[in-house]
C-alpha cells in the first residue's frame, strides 16, 4: 500500500544559537499520537531546519518547503475546506491546522479548535 508522506522537523534541533522545537510538528506528533491509525497510514520523513530541503524541493519545488507539509499519494481521498494545495499535479497540505481539519475528514478524528 502506497502512503502519504508527511514532513515534519526533529524535535531538538539547533537553531538560533539554542535547541528548539517546531510548534506545529509537536502538534502533528500530539495527533499521530492520540489516533495510532493516522500513523499507520504515513510515511514520516524528518526534514533539517536549514533549507534547501532536498527530499521536499524533489516533490513539491523549491518554494513548497514548510514543515509540517503533508504529501498525499494519487490514491488518498480529497476533501474540500482542508486547504489542500497543488504542484505540477502533486497535492499537499503545509500546515498543522488544515492537516488536522483534513484527518477529520478522512478519519473521523475531533477538528482542531478554531476551525
Amino acid at each position: 500500500m502506497q502512503k502519504d508522506i508527511i514532513f515534519l522537523l526533529a524535535p531538538g534541533f539547533e537553531d538560533n544559537n539554542r535547541r528548539e522545537y517546531c510548534p506545529e510538528c509537536a502538534e502533528m506528533w500530539g495527533l499521530l499520537s492520540w489516533f495510532p491509525a493516522i500513523k499507520e497510514s504515513l510515511e514520516i520523513c524528518y526534514v533539517p531546519i536549514s533549507k534547501p530541503r532536498a527530499e521536499m524541493s524533489a516533490i513539491l519545488g523549491e518554494k513548497n518547503q514548510n514543515a509540517p507539509t503533508l504529501v498525499l499519494h494519487a490514491e488518498s481521498p480529497r476533501f474540500d475546506n482542508c486547504g489542500i494545495r497543488l504542484y505540477r499535479g502533486q497535492s499537499f497540505i503545509n500546515n498543522a491546522k488544515d492537516i488536522g481539519k483534513y484527518y477529520a475528514a478522512r478519519f473521523g478524528t475531533p477538528m482542531p479548535r478554531g476551525h
